[in-house]
C-alpha cells in the first residue's frame, strides 16, 4: 500500500510507512496526546480551531457527520465517517432523545469494586479502606505485593486486623486473592471444598511436593506417598479441572495472563456503532473518532518564512517542515486506514454486532489484510489497543472480533446458565458435541476460565451454600 518504486523518494517513503505503523498501533487517546507533543515541539505544525471534516477538511459547523464524506458509502454497507471530536460523550439533545440511556457504552467493572461488593456485609466500617488498600496493591495475578507486616506498618492496623481481611479476601469470587503466591491460592481454594479423600491427596501432593507436580514427576511423588500412580494421576487431573494457581485472571478474561489495556480507552472509545437513526433497517453507521477537534495542518506562514529565511536558519527550518508535513499525511494515511478496516469489518460482522456473541464470524487479521490490500502486520496495529461501542451499549476491544473462540465461549455460558446441575467440564464437552462443535475437555476448561466460570465442585458448593427461596 505504500510501496513506492522512485529510488529518489524511498527514504521518504520508509519514514512515512514507519510514522504510520506507529500512529497506528496507538489508542485515539494515546494519538491524541502525541498530536498535544508534536504541535509543543514543531512550529511548523498549525491547529486551526474549528469543526471540520477530518478527512476533507470541509467546515461542519453544528454538524457531527460530514455531508459530503458519509455519502461516499458502497452500495451495501455501512456508512462510515470520521468525527472531529477528541473523546466521547454520552449524547445529548433532542435528536437522541428517544435513545434507552441503558444502551449507553460502560467501562468493565473494576476488579477491586467486584471484590469489595462481595465483601460489603462482612466488613467493619474501619477496615474498607484497609481491604481497598489491599486489594490495590494485589499483582497482577492477585497475590499480595507486600507481606502483612509491612501492610500493616503502612496502614497502621494491627497485624491480625490485616491477616483478617486477607482472610476475608481470599475467600470471596475469584477464590484465593491476596495469597502468598500460587500454592497458597491452591490451598485456599481447597479449604473451601467438602472432604474427601481426593482433596486431602490433593493437598498433600500442594504442600509436599508442589514443585515436583509443575515438573509433572507423578512417579516420584506416588512412590513417595505410597499412593498409586494412576490415583495420583486423577488427583492431578482433579487440581488442573477444579483451581485456579491465579486467581485474578479468570477475572481479567484470560486463563493465561491479564488484560493490560489503559482503562482510558473503555471510557474513550476509538470507534462507536449504531443503528441508523432514521432508517433502523438500513446500514449500520461507524463513527470513528479523531484524535482532536480542530483542523492539523503545516503553518502556510511558516512555509513562506522559511523561502525567505538565511541559509543557517533554512537548514533547521526545513527540518520542521519536513517533520510536519510528514506527521500531517501519516494522520491522514492512518484515518484512511481504519476507515476501510471499519468499513470491512462491520459489513462481515455485522450479525454479530446486532445480535451477540454467538453470530461472530471467525476471521484472521490475514484475511481482513487481503480484503483491503494491506500487510498483515497493518490491520494488526490498527485493532490494536482499540476498543468499540456496540449498538446493545458493550463496549469492547476491536480485537474482540478476530476472536475466534467467542461463539463456543458463549455456547458455554448459556450451558452453564441453563444447567439443573453444575456440569463437568467433560460433560459441557460433550453438549459441544451434540450441537455439532468438536472441543476436548482440556479446551472447555481453558474457555470456562477466561469467562471467570467457576469448576463444577465450587459451582456445587455455592450452590449448595446460596440461601433458599422462600
Amino acid at each position: 500500500m505504500f510501496q513506492i518504486q522512485d529510488q529518489s523518494l524511498r527514504p521518504l517513503t520508509t519514514a512515512h510507512l514507519a510514522q504510520t505503523m506507529s500512529l497506528l498501533n496507538l489508542s485515539n487517546t494515546e494519538l491524541h496526546e502525541k498530536v498535544i507533543s508534536e504541535l509543543a515541539e514543531n512550529p511548523a505544525l498549525e491547529l486551526i480551531e474549528e469543526r471540520v471534516c477530518p478527512l476533507c477538511n470541509r467546515k461542519l459547523g453544528s454538524s457531527v457527520v460530514c455531508p459530503v464524506c458519509s455519502r461516499k458509502v458502497p452500495d451495501e454497507g455501512p456508512i462510515v465517517f470520521m468525527s472531529p471530536r477528541d473523546s466521547y460523550h454520552p449524547r445529548t439533545g433532542s435528536r437522541y432523545e428517544q435513545e434507552d440511556l441503558d444502551l449507553e457504552p460502560t467501562a468493565p467493572e473494576n476488579l477491586t469494586a467486584h471484590v469489595l461488593q462481595q465483601l460489603a456485609s462482612d466488613l467493619e466500617a474501619d477496615d474498607r479502606q484497609l481491604a481497598y488498600y489491599i486489594l490495590s496493591s494485589l499483582d497482577d495475578d492477585g497475590f499480595l505485593a507486600d507481606p502483612p507486616a509491612l501492610i500493616a506498618r503502612a496502614t497502621r492496623k494491627t497485624l491480625s486486623s490485616v491477616n483478617e481481611v486477607i482472610r476475608l479476601i481470599s475467600r470471596v469470587d475469584p477464590v484465593g486473592l491476596a495469597a502468598s503466591g500460587p500454592r497458597d491460592a491452591l490451598l485456599i481454594q481447597l479449604e473451601l471444598m467438602p472432604p474427601c479423600e481426593t482433596r486431602t491427596i490433593a493437598e498433600s501432593i500442594i504442600k509436599d511436593y508442589f514443585k515436583e507436580l509443575g515438573r509433572k514427576e507423578y512417579e516420584k511423588i506416588a512412590a513417595d506417598m505410597a499412593v498409586g500412580s494412576a490415583q495420583i494421576r486423577r488427583v492431578v487431573t482433579f487440581i488442573q479441572d477444579n483451581l485456579n494457581p491465579y486467581p485474578a485472571r479468570a477475572f481479567w478474561g484470560s486463563g493465561r495472563h491479564q488484560q493490560t489495556a489503559d482503562p482510558n480507552v473503555f471510557h474513550n472509545p476509538d470507534v462507536v456503532i449504531r443503528k441508523n437513526q432514521n432508517d433502523p433497517e438500513g446500514p449500520l453507521t461507524v463513527e470513528i473518532f479523531a484524535p482532536i477537534s480542530g483542523w492539523l495542518r503545516v503553518n502556510p506562514l511558516f512555509r513562506k518564512a522559511v523561502t525567505s529565511s538565511d541559509e543557517q536558519a533554512s537548514e533547521a527550518w526545513n527540518k520542521h517542515l519536513e517533520k510536519a508535513t510528514l506527521f500531517v499525511k501519516c494522520i491522514q494515511q492512518r484515518s484512511n486506514t481504519m476507515q476501510q478496516l471499519m468499513s470491512t469489518l462491520v459489513r462481515m460482522q455485522e450479525r454479530f454486532i446486532l445480535k451477540g456473541d454467538r453470530h461472530l464470524i471467525p476471521i484472521t487479521r490475514a484475511q481482513i489484510a487481503d480484503e483491503i490490500g494491506v500487510h498483515e502486520s497493518t490491520i494488526s496495529r490498527a485493532v490494536a489497543n482499540k476498543s468499540v461501542a456496540l449498538p446493545d451499549g458493550r463496549m469492547v476491544p476491536l480485537s474482540l472480533f478476530f476472536d475466534r473462540s467467542l461463539a463456543i465461549r458463549d455456547r458455554i455460558k448459556e450451558i452453564v446458565r441453563n444447567e439443573s446441575k453444575p456440569l463437568t467440564d467433560e460433560e459441557i464437552s460433550e453438549e459441544l458435541h451434540n450441537d455439532g462443535i468438536k472441543v476436548a475437555r482440556r479446551t472447555v476448561a481453558k474457555y470456562r476460565t477466561i469467562e471467570g466460570i467457576l469448576p463444577a465442585r465450587l459451582r456445587q458448593q455455592k450452590q449448595d451454600r446460596a440461601p433458599l427461596k422462600a
